[in-house]
């Protein structure tokens, strides 16, 4: 069964990758709103998620957050982390910049050793507002799977126009200040082969991660159930073998198995 997230703050959770986790969704809490429409998205497809409520607005988000933090200051636990994530493209919000000035302002008042983390596509890179927001929070965790267009049309399956070297050279814009974020997994969807975990992805994708020059890398596999439901997990040893790599070349490099 794949999940729809409430709105606008869900949890906190435990991550995998951040701890105790916030977090902060800026989308329908009905449906799912994205610019990609990924094989393995654990909120499922687009088309079987329509939303029918409105985005929460800025204030909504703001309320919300607030209240949740007092009570977390009264009750705990403390938050490792305000994530935004949730049902689709964070970025996509119009009032996305603003909603960040206001988060940042709410976690310095009652959580000030909590980061805040956003994880993005990295679509909407080209929008100054959002390449702006993105550059205070303290984790800008940017999605890269591969820089094969052709496994990017098949796989992330993004909504409009998308080019994979104009969003690595919006990353390389960073300066270092983001993480990136990669699934490897392996198995079918549609009776293509979709496992990325081969020297023939891997490969172009760490030139790329070199060129990119992220604080970090954060790779991992499917942990919950998939809309696609021929795909199948990266091994231990695949994902291992790939942080060797990234930490042979000098870049700090979680795994998530």
């Amino acid at each position: 069964m794949t999940i729809i997230f409430p709105s606008p703050i869900f949890g906190p959770v435990h991550s995998r990758r951040l701890g105790v986790s916030l977090g902060i969704n800026l989308l329908p809490s009905d449906g799912k709103f994205c610019s990609f429409d990924c094989v393995y998205c654990e909120c499922g497809f687009n088309k079987d998620r329509r939303p029918t409520k409105k985005l929460p607005t800025r204030e909504e988000v703001r309320h919300a957050l607030q209240t949740k933090l007092e009570e977390m200051k009264k009750n705990g636990p403390s938050p490792d982390v305000l994530t935004f994530a949730g049902n689709g493209e964070p970025t996509a919000h119009p009032h996305f910049a603003e909603i960040i000035d206001d988060t940042l302002a709410l976690r310095d008042t009652f959580f000030p050793n909590a980061k805040v983390s956003v994880l993005t596509n990295g679509t909407l890179l080209n929008r100054p507002k959002v390449f702006e927001a993105l550059s205070k929070v303290d984790n800008n965790i940017v999605k890269l799977d591969t820089v094969d267009a052709d496994y990017i049309n098949e796989v992330d399956r993004p909504i409009g126009k998308y080019d994979v070297n104009e969003v690595i050279e919006r990353m390389k814009a960073f300066d270092g200040h983001c993480i990136v974020q990669t699934m490897f997994m392996n198995g079918t969807f549609d009776g293509k082969d979709v496992s990325n975990t081969s020297p023939r992805f891997v490969d172009p994708w760490l030139e790329a991660v070199k060129t990119i020059k992220p604080k970090q890398v954060m790779i991992y596999t499917i942990d919950r159930e998939t809309p696609g439901h021929e795909l199948q997990k990266a091994t231990h040893e695949e994902l291992d073998a790939i942080l060797i790599r990234l930490k042979e070349a000098g870049i700090d490099a979680t795994a998530s198995y």
